[in-house]
């Protein structure tokens, strides 16, 4: 018993001797192993570093320095009040320009409806703007111009075009009711929009919203009052345009007060008394 005894404390002895040493063993891996992390992350630190010189250099060379505004889709005079809301000048570099936050300047201005930058190096901005055109007065508060989409542009200022067709009855105190309401009396400019001769945009004198969602319009050829619903204007243009050339035939188109297009057998035309 007392050798088996010793036998087995030899061979814990032993045992310890073979973990020891296989630490030793192990270590040579591990520190092959941390090495190479070592070499990779200073390698990535070393491109990291590279690219941050290179892209120092370049936003501070001469070679891509921005020399030349292309715009398309502007008037020079746009173009001009774009540069000074962007800040462009000769001493920008090309590369660092952010064109995200150029284009979201750009278009608040109030004749811009969309801007497309491109970078073309070594030295050229191109802007390719979407101009906005009015299609209409609003008679608010103020008197504003609006777009074919019954978008609100801007305030008319004095020395402005003012011949347009006027949308009357809308208010900007409500956003959600004004949008509903520009959109119907855009739906009638674009309806009247192939239109040619005394039903053409250029002889629309006004657009008049009820806020039942019915409509007025009325043309410089006419004093009458044209009742209808804004989705309606195609369908009964070929009827109204029938009525209208009866009343002028006959010699009563200046005696029409109204002609009321919002019955299912025809129109309803109101005279003056007398």
């Amino acid at each position: 018993m007392k050798r088996q005894s010793v036998l087995n404390k030899q061979s814990v002895k032993k045992q310890k001797r073979r973990d020891f040493f296989a630490v030793f063993r192990v270590i040579p891996s591990v520190g092959s192993g941390l090495l190479k992390v070592l070499f990779v992350v200073a390698g990535i630190a070393v491109i990291s570093l590279s690219f941050v010189f290179l892209y120092s250099y370049l936003l501070s060379s001469p070679y891509i320095k921005l020399k030349q505004v292309d715009m398309e889709g502007v008037d020079r005079k746009i173009r001009h009040e774009l540069i000074q809301i962007c800040g462009l000048s000769p001493d920008l570099s090309l590369l660092e320009l952010n064109l995200n936050e150029l284009r979201q300047k750009m278009e608040t201005h109030p004749w811009i409806r969309s801007v497309k930058l491109i970078r073309r190096f070594p030295h050229t901005l191109i802007v390719r703007a979407e101009k906005e055109f009015p299609s209409a007065l609003v008679l608010m508060e103020k008197v504003c111009y609006m777009n074919r989409w019954g978008e609100v542009i801007k305030e008319v200022n004095e020395w402005e075009n003012i011949d347009f067709p006027v949308i009357t009855g809308v208010s900007g105190k409500d956003p959600k009711a004004l949008k509903e309401q520009l959109e119907r009396a855009a739906l009638i400019l674009k309806t009247l929009e192939p239109e040619n001769g005394l039903w053409s945009l250029n002889e629309l004198s006004e657009i008049h919203v009820n806020r039942d969602g019915r409509m007025s319009i009325y043309f410089n050829h006419m004093t009458a009052e044209i009742k209808l619903m804004s989705y309606d204007l195609q369908s009964k243009m070929e009827g109204l345009k029938k009525v209208a050339e009866h009343l002028r035939r006959t010699g009563r188109i200046h005696q029409v007060t109204s002609i009321d297009l919002n019955h299912l057998d025809g129109a309803l035309v109101s005279f003056k008394k007398g």
